[in-house]
Parts: structure tokens; sequence; C-alpha cells
């Protein structure tokens, strides 16, 4: 393995196709504003080092990035890569993790706009995330344990496990498909819809009209506080323990509450068939 420590690179492509590396203390960083620093390096290993340039890890394959900092000047950090770990690292450079395979991510703290777009494979576990658009378009997405803000989230993504997490976020998992999310506070406006096939297991819900427009929608043990004109023209099977604000035109299934303050049957588009069931 070569090792590199405790050095500094400004210049362009400084590091080019490095194979089988250990980068140790280190930083990208200098007047000549180099890009690229890592570009399609394979095997490698970065720790405790500092990212201030644009574009360092692109095409990079079977990387490993510790106790590090991609900080405002690294833009656009990790695109086009594959097999990788990120490990108790800071994240702040805009637009990290773009059309990747095989991401873990663990113990880090990010606050990056547009992380993970059109991914394959990312698995996030204790972590704090705040992303404006947060997986658009990814798939086979795993979190656990993570605390996550933003407002656009989970959109078009596909196959999505989150569990014992906090989300407090907007129009999350808009034309999302096959999403589970389970054990977790979903903070949030709008939340699901056009969604089909998702599905909270023993989940605080908060926030206006949400849950409308989605298909093969199923909320098993859930609380909901704030929720009004919830589940219009969704196909749904719920069983949510204590109140709703308001129901609004549900288009099939069976919806079961301990009360519910008004259930709306109004000027309909579709036909709607839903059942609203109060428990005695």
């Amino acid at each position: 393995m070569i090792e590199i420590k405790n050095k500094t690179f400004g210049e362009e492509r400084a590091l080019y196709n490095l194979t089988d590396g250990l980068i140790d203390g280190c930083r990208f960083a200098g007047v000549e504003d180099g890009e690229s620093a890592l570009k399609e390096a394979r095997d490698i290993i970065v720790k405790n080092t500092n990212f201030d340039l644009r574009y360092p890890l692109w095409h990079v394959k079977k990387y490993s990035i510790i106790d590090s900092f991609l900080n405002n000047g690294c833009r656009a950090p990790i695109w086009y890569a594959s097999d990788g770990k990120i490990i108790n690292t800071k994240i702040t450079g805009v637009k990290c993790l773009r059309e990747t395979n095989n991401t873990y991510i663990e113990k880090c703290d990010i606050d990056s706009k547009e992380f993970g777009w059109i991914c394959d494979g990312v698995t996030l576990v204790d972590t704090k995330i705040n992303s404006e658009y947060l997986f658009l378009n990814s798939k086979n997405i795993k979190c656990a344990n993570i605390h996550q803000s933003g407002k656009y989230t989970y959109q078009y993504t596909e196959n999505v496990e989150i569990r014992n997490s906090i989300l407090d976020t907007k129009d999350a998992f808009w034309h999302s498909k096959n999403v589970l999310v389970s054990n977790s506070v979903v903070k949030g406006e709008y939340l699901g819809w056009f969604s089909d096939g998702l599905t909270l297991v023993n989940c605080k819900i908060s926030g206006t009209q949400p849950l409308c427009y989605a298909k093969n929608l199923k909320l098993i043990n859930c609380t909901m506080e704030g929720c009004d004109l919830s589940f219009e023209y969704s196909d749904v099977e719920a069983t949510i323990i204590g109140h709703v604000d308001s129901i609004k035109n549900p288009r099939s299934g069976k919806i079961v509450v301990d009360s519910v303050g008004e259930i709306i049957k109004e000027h309909p588009v579709m036909e709607c068939n839903g059942v609203v069931e109060i428990r005695k």
C-alpha cells in the first residue's frame, strides 16, 4: 500500500488513478484551485483529511473516508463512485453523492443540498443529515437511527426502509414506490402524495394534508397530529391510535380510528368508497 501522510495538494488531478493507497492527515487545498484530486482512484483509504476543492472523488471504486471533512469548497465531491464507506465524517459540500452504487455511511454530520441523487444502494446509520432534496430518484436505501431535515425528500425513490428515525421534512415520499417507515417520527406537510406501496408502522405523523392520491397505502398502529384533509383519493388500509383532525374522500379501503374531527365526503372527482370506522 502506498502511504501519503501530512501533505497538501492543490493541483488538478493531484492523485489521479491512485491505486491501493492510504491518505492520512492530508489537505486538498491551495491557490492552484485544482479539481478532481482523486479521480479514478481504486482501493483507497482516506483518514483525517480535509477537502477544500471541487470534484475530488469522481469515478472512485472501493474507497473509505474516515474522520475527515468535505467542506463548502468541496463541491459535488462524490459522483459516479462505487463500493464506498464514509465513517465519522462531516460533509458540507453541496451535491454530494450522485449516481453512486453501494455506499455505506455511519456516524456522519451532513449538510448538503441535493444529496444522494440517482443512487443505487445507500445505507445511512446513526447520522444527522440536512438536505433540501434528499435521495431524489434513488433506490435501495436503508436508514436507521438518523435525524433528517429538509423539504422535498425521498421523491421518486424505490425500495426504501427507514427505522428508528426522525424525519423533519415536507413533501416527503412523493411518487415513491415500496417504502417502509417504522418506529419513527415523521413531520411534514403533504406527506406521501402519489406514492405506491408506502407503509408506516408505529410512527408518529404530523402535518397538514397527508397521504393523498396514494396507492397500496398502509398505516399500522400510527398516531396522527395536526393532520387535516387526510387520505384524499387514496387506496388505504389504516389502524390509527387516537384522533385525526379530518379525513376527506378516501377512494378505497378502511381507516380505523379512535376519533375523528370531521369526515368530509364532498365533490369527489372520482368514485370514493373508502370506509372510516370509529372504535367503540
